[in-house]
Formats: structure tokens, C-alpha cells, sequence
């Protein structure tokens, strides 16, 4: 599928994501943020929300990867209880950025290729310092390797395998989720295939 075609709309993203984990998790993937954020439910009488900056289809997968690294503890907190330190790090607290960002952006790199687009690494630095992008992306891309050898986390394995047959199989929104739901009933780990 070609990005230019109009065929990644954010309307499947969010309807495979919630069709996944809306019942399951009681969680929402939310458009229009101006800023990305993880919200919990308040008091457990509503959905998680995990809101994405306006309706962009990537900051969506690298949301919904966040969300699927955190566990069950993390996902209690706003933004699961991390800092975060705006544009212009230094160099120490760059460096704690991108150790902190190698894991859920291997997993958006994964998600992407299951949609058949483009991924574009994130430094999310436009201060001063250099940063070395071609090195991070190589450890982004070593982690997605490790990743589709030893298997995903769970949650990210089901929605990867619902991405790869929307966009690759071009199943149903529907049969998309029901195969999502197996891998996660199966509680297997495994690789996107992409």
C-alpha cells in the first residue's frame, strides 16, 4: 500500500486498537492532542486514554507502543509515571532519552512495517547539541531485530497481528481484531512478520 493513496486512514488505527483493547483493558486510543499523553481512568469508572497528537498516524503507533511496553502498574499513572524533558537536552539527558525511547520505537518500526509505511526515527531534540541519528536509528533497528527474534510483548504482538492482516491481508477491520483477540487469548509472544 502506498502512503500517498489515502489507504492509511486513522479511523481503522483507532477502531483496530479498540476493538483489541477497549472491552479487554478497558483503554481508548484518543486523536487530536496537542501534545502526546497516557491518562488513566479516573476512579475505574471509564477508559484509559492514550491520546495522540492531533491525527497524525505515526505519533498514534508510537503511542499505542509505549502503551504496549508499559505494564500494569505503569499504566496507573499519568504518562506512567516518567519525565519528560523538553527540546534543547544536554547531552546526559539526551542520552537518557534515547536509552529510554530504543524499545518503543522498535516497536513503532515494527507496527510501521506492518502498515506498509515509512518510519522515521525520533531524536526529538531541536536544541543546540548534536545527536547522532544514524546511531540511534542502527539501535532502534537492533531492537526490533531482537524483538521479532525473541517475540514482542504480548499486547504488541496482538496489534501487530492485527495491523499485518488489515493492511497486508486486507481482511476486515473486524477479522482483524478477532485475529488480534486469538494471539492475545493464546497469550503467545511472537514477531511481526513484515
Amino acid at each position: 500500500m502506498n502512503e500517498a493513496s489515502g489507504s492509511h486512514r486513522i479511523d481503522d488505527v483507532i477502531a483496530l486498537f479498540d476493538g483489541l483493547f477497549g472491552a479487554v483493558h478497558r483503554t481508548r486510543l484518543v486523536s487530536g492532542g496537542d501534545e502526546p499523553l497516557y491518562r488513566p481512568a479516573a476512579h475505574g469508572d471509564g477508559h484509559h486514554q492514550v491520546i495522540f497528537t492531533r491525527d497524525y498516524f505515526a505519533s498514534a503507533l508510537h503511542e499505542i507502543s509505549h502503551w504496549c511496553i508499559a505494564g500494569e502498574r505503569r499504566r496507573q499513572f499519568e504518562d506512567y509515571g516518567y519525565w519528560y524533558c523538553p527540546d534543547g537536552r544536554d547531552g546526559n539527558m539526551q542520552q537518557a532519552f534515547e536509552n529510554a525511547e530504543v524499545a518503543p520505537q522498535a516497536l513503532e518500526l515494527l507496527f510501521s512495517r506492518a502498515c506498509r509505511r515509512r518510519f522515521h526515527v525520533s531524536v526529538d531534540n531541536l536544541g543546540d547539541m548534536a545527536v547522532d541519528r544514524h546511531a540511534f536509528r542502527a539501535r532502534v533497528e537492533a531492537r526490533a531485530e531482537r524483538y521479532r527474534r525473541e517475540g514482542l510483548p504480548r499486547r504488541g504482538d496482538a496489534f501487530c497481528t492485527a495491523l499485518e492482516a488489515f493492511y497486508r491481508d486486507r481482511v476486515s477491520r473486524d477479522a482483524a481484531v478477532a485475529m488480534g483477540h486469538e494471539r492475545l487469548a493464546r497469550g503467545a509472544a511472537g514477531g511481526c512478520i513484515s
